[in-house]
């Protein structure tokens, strides 16, 4: 079967090519007859072919451990592995025939590009030319996408590592994110509400997951004042701040109005089954802080630290501020 000119000068790795140019790459093309799953390329093959698809239809997959994964479905008049074999790469995916299928391939079995640098430079030259034109304008069409979609990206990447209930960032988000890009000495300090259960256990989750709100809120305030820093929720009503350039002097001074505001939150009324009695509860809380690295030259054996300290006053009655040092930094 003939190979038709027009199929060829369409595609844009070889625009700008003569008459003469193109029944040259012609010449080293062929015809490949895909029968129903037979494999193309697998994941690993060196991108050393282009292929135009003619008729049938491709899929291409990766494959996982519990099944696969299909990245694209390719039709007639589709270009597959182009960019892969512009950029002389390996196949990151695999390929096969969804029904019997057949493509123009070049270079043909037996000749490369390498055999055609050292016949026709002039051709090969114009090709790779066009492979970084193509290229340059893929990654520009993609910067393009992700930049008009960066609203929607920055909200899918908040929703990733905020907590639903208090809209303050997880934990999870200080090893993916923060501590790589700590500017030090950095300021981590650790909150608990004291007496909270007996808020929960008296008037409810309801009245708890309020409370949480409004010390969230105080959390953020600071991130605000600051001009930077991250308010955390680290488990159930354990939260926290973040500062980095951040040293011992200002971290006092934030860890003292971060009680004071925590205290000055409306008292709550307490249910009763005493109609003529009505008791309140007075929010105060337990606060360890601690600075990274002068306090320990190990992130995570600080924080765990700094953690367990929180625990250890905050069940010793609370209402304390404390410095945690590890006695065991290098």
């Amino acid at each position: 079967m003939n190979i038709d000119p027009q199929s060829i000068q369409k595609q844009d790795l070889y625009k700008n090519l003569s008459k003469e140019e193109i029944d040259y790459i012609i010449l080293h093309s062929e015809i490949l007859n895909l029968s129903k799953n037979k494999v193309l390329f697998s994941s690993g093959d060196n991108a050393s072919r282009f292929y135009i698809l003619t008729s049938g239809d491709i899929r291409v997959f990766r494959k996982k451990d519990r099944g696969e994964e299909e990245m694209a479905r390719f039709t007639s008049g589709d270009t597959i592995g182009d960019f892969d074999f512009a950029r002389g790469a390996r196949y990151d995916a695999d390929a096969e025939a969804v029904k019997d299928s057949q493509l123009i391939v070049f270079p043909s079995k037996g000749f490369s590009i390498d055999s055609m640098i050292l016949e026709k430079p002039d051709i090969a030259c114009k090709i790779k030319m066009n492979a970084i034109i193509m290229m340059t304008a893929r990654i520009k069409s993609t910067n393009r996408l992700v930049l008009d979609n960066m609203s929607w990206v920055q909200n899918l990447h908040r929703r990733a590592y905020e907590d639903a209930g208090t809209g303050l960032w997880k934990q999870t988000i200080i090893k993916d994110e923060i501590i790589e890009n700590l500017k030090k000495p950095a300021a981590l300090i650790m909150v608990k509400p004291d007496r909270f259960k007996k808020l929960v256990d008296t008037n409810g989750h309801s009245a708890g997951d309020e409370a949480m709100i409004k010390i969230a809120l105080i959390l953020k305030n600071f991130t605000r004042i600051m001009g930077h820093g991250w308010a955390l929720r680290f488990k159930s009503n354990e939260t926290g701040l973040i500062f980095d350039n951040c040293g011992e002097e200002q971290t006092v001074s934030i860890a003292r109005s971060l009680e004071r505001d925590i205290a000055a939150m409306e008292s709550v009324p307490l249910n009763s089954s005493n109609a003529k009695r009505t008791d309140y509860f007075h929010f105060t809380a337990t606060i360890s802080w601690t600075i990274y690295p002068s306090d320990g030259a190990d992130w995570d054996n600080l924080f765990a630290g700094n953690y367990a300290s929180l625990l250890d006053n905050w069940k010793s009655g609370g209402e304390r501020i404390v410095h945690y040092i590890n006695t065991e930094k290098s």
